[in-house]
């Protein structure tokens, strides 16, 4: 995750591409229970920015995520899924929030083209959803799981978590058993 971005717009192609990826992912029932809001440039970043109640930088640990030309504001749809898993074709039952589930999908991929194209990102919480979902017309019952900021990384400060080491893989795969 990138905490700090250049200053530096994203090409529109590059855009469209790694949110075309995101929107071809699974979705139970081919609900497709999930839209992105995506703001581009100062002016609609600064609208979410101040909408969440992040606008302050001063109190911010890495005011750099705020140089991100680009935000995605992924949104689940409940309501899709009552209506879709209510077909005759579906009789199962809701057990798991899939809308959750299929716009963290899309939320993955997103963030993995964003990978391939040589980008950088961070996903995290939106601080006022109820805001956020009123400056930018979003219609009820469309919930954000979080924001994703993306933009080209400034490596002049980074995180003390990437000192970390991952977990080696045989303490995390388990074969047959636990």
């Amino acid at each position: 995750m990138v905490r700090d971005f250049e200053v530096r717009p994203i090409e529109a192609g590059v855009v469209d591409r790694i949110l075309a990826s995101s929107l071809c992912c699974p979705s139970a029932g081919f609900t497709q229970g999930y839209d992105l809001l995506v703001l581009e440039g100062t002016e609609e970043t600064g609208r979410f920015w101040t909408a969440s109640g992040s606008a302050d930088t001063s109190r911010q640990r890495w005011p750099g995520i705020r140089n991100a030309p680009v935000l995605v504001v992924p949104f689940s749809d409940e309501a899709a899924y009552r209506r879709r898993f209510a077909e005759p074709d579906k009789t199962a039952e809701l057990s798991v929030p899939w809308w959750l589930v299929d716009t963290a999908f899309s939320t993955m991929i997103l963030l993995l083209a964003v990978v391939d194209a040589d980008l950088g990102a961070i996903f995290f919480r939106v601080n006022d959803p109820v805001r956020v979902r009123r400056e930018f017309g979003v219609p009820d019952g469309h919930d954000p799981i979080g924001a994703i900021a993306i933009g080209y990384p400034n490596d002049a400060r980074p995180s003390a978590s990437a000192a970390r080491r991952r977990r080696p893989f045989d303490d995390m795969v388990h074969r047959g058993r636990w």
